[in-house]
């Protein structure tokens, strides 16, 4: 736990009681403030009563005490309104704040030289988060992962020299930390998402600008039009050492990847000399937990990253080669025979399925669950790409509409009928390497509690298969 010391002998309000929120009170509890915490669930303040805190109404209670609101990211901070308690705080001058704040004034008091890295962007966030982590450990730095990835970020060890934060980052927690100043700041991407949250595109966009501006070293993805404008603009502004980066093309200096090898090309301005002394920190091939495009440019922030934490480029070749990858996404649970089964249960829309399906040839894909708005038919591109598909939940009638006359498909309700159906099929085919793929395009919530429940049972259901081995 990370005591937060900065409001010692003050009071705070703590709105949000879910694990990060608990681990708010905790934090602050352990540095010598008085928490008053409320959430507008009632189970949420027992549970935070039974844990020892005052809870209280906070719109019973006078805000002029307050030093300030620590706010969960869930709650609406400016769109579509603002929360009442923001409200509130605003009326009386409290500041409003989140966790990793807290968090960043830790490390401004006690550690400020302490490495922090700061991951954030549309897709491949926890990723690369991930595999940040994994290298730096590998390579034996001491090394903490969380944030909006796993761990609440106030629940890892506090900062101090030569210990790594390696913190995912989403727009709702940078919009509560003003005083955000990564040593390593990545903007990965940048697609339409959370518009309802933050009003505009622009506005989304802007938010997460504010992670990169004031890092130390920002670097910022080449591969989409909104990045490269806040790549240019944070170079045109030279606050901070602005790196690009890319997953599938060549730049004239930075990180990329060309074929399978994640390289660093130096800033010099005739392209032969840079060449010459271009720097190769990883090869990809083989490396079945990155798969895909996308993936390659989760490979290239994470090499850069080491790299510029100190660690040589032979450690982030080997780092690469034992990255285990993530659960639920784009996971490989186990083979039998030829046949792969790849856990992609966190593809829970169409944009994140594209990813796994432009990732195999020959997919028996299971696909399905509670449908979003604009199903599948944006998909229809990697159609070519499917073998059979196994419709399963609330989706499956509109699914099976799409799917008519362009990729065979059946209608299997279940995912435990699904899975049996899908390996039967592949295991009958003279394939080289058939994939049965659980990548939903949709939420879980008509037959799973979430996506991680839906993901679990795929795996169980796969590992029960006869002469199923598990991927190492």
């Amino acid at each position: 736990m990370i005591p937060v010391t900065s409001f010692a002998g003050k009071t705070v309000a703590v709105f949000g009681l879910g694990g990060s929120g608990l681990a708010v009170c905790h934090a602050l509890k352990a540095g010598g403030a008085e928490v008053i915490a409320c959430d507008d669930s009632i189970d949420k303040m027992v549970e935070a009563t039974q844990a020892g805190f005052i809870t209280a109404d906070l719109r019973t209670v006078t805000w002029e005490n307050f030093a300030a609101l620590i706010l969960t990211p869930g709650v609406p901070f400016t769109h579509p309104v603002p929360h009442w308690t923001v409200l509130a705080a605003r009326e009386t001058g409290v500041e409003v704040i989140g966790d990793i704040e807290l968090f960043c004034r830790e490390r401004a008091l006690h550690a400020p030289s302490a490495p922090f890295v700061a991951i954030t962007g549309t897709n491949g966030k926890s990723t690369t988060t991930a595999l940040i982590a994994h290298l730096m450990r590998e390579a034996g730095f001491d090394t903490q992962m969380g944030g909006n990835i796993g761990t609440a970020i106030l629940s890892l060890e506090p900062p101090r020299a030569g210990r790594v934060h390696v913190i995912e980052m989403s727009s709702y927690q940078i919009d509560l930390t003003p005083s955000l100043n990564p040593t390593v700041g990545m903007l990965l991407n940048l697609t339409p998402d959370h518009i309802d949250r933050h009003g505009t595109m622009e506005n989304y966009a802007a938010v997460k600008e504010r992670l990169v501006a004031r890092a130390e070293v920002a670097l910022v993805g080449a591969d989409d039009d909104y990045s490269i404008d806040i790549g240019n603009r944070l170079t045109d502004d030279g606050d901070c050492d602005m790196i690009a980066v890319s997953g599938h093309r060549s730049l004239h200096w930075g990180y990329f990847v060309r074929g399978t090898e994640v390289i660093f090309k130096p800033d010099i301005d005739d392209d032969a000399k840079a060449e010459a002394h271009i720097t190769v920190l990883a090869d990809l091939r083989g490396v079945g937990s990155l798969r895909g495009e996308h993936n390659a440019q989760n490979a290239a922030f994470a090499c850069a990253t080491a790299w510029t934490l100190g660690v040589e480029p032979e450690e982030i070749a080997r780092g690469i080669k034992t990255f285990p990858g993530l659960a639920h996404r784009m996971e490989q649970v186990g083979r039998q025979n030829t046949t792969l089964f790849v856990n992609d249960s966190k593809g829970t829309n169409a944009d994140a399925t594209a990813k796994a399906l432009s990732s195999f040839n020959d997919i028996f894909w299971i696909a399905g669950g509670k449908p979003k708005e604009g199903g599948i038919e944006s998909l229809a591109g990697f159609f070519p790409r499917i073998r059979k598909a196994y419709l399963i939940g609330e989706a499956a009638t509109e699914f099976a509409a799409t799917l008519e006359g362009k990729v065979p498909y059946e209608i299997s309700v279940t995912l435990d009928v699904a899975v049996v159906n899908a390996a039967r099929d592949a295991a009958e085919t003279n394939l080289a390497e058939p994939v049965v793929l659980l990548s939903p395009a949709c939420a879980s919530f008509d037959q799973f509690r979430n996506f991680e429940i839906r993901g679990n049972r795929f795996r169980e259901l796969v590992m029960a298969l006869d002469g199923v081995k598990p991927v190492v």
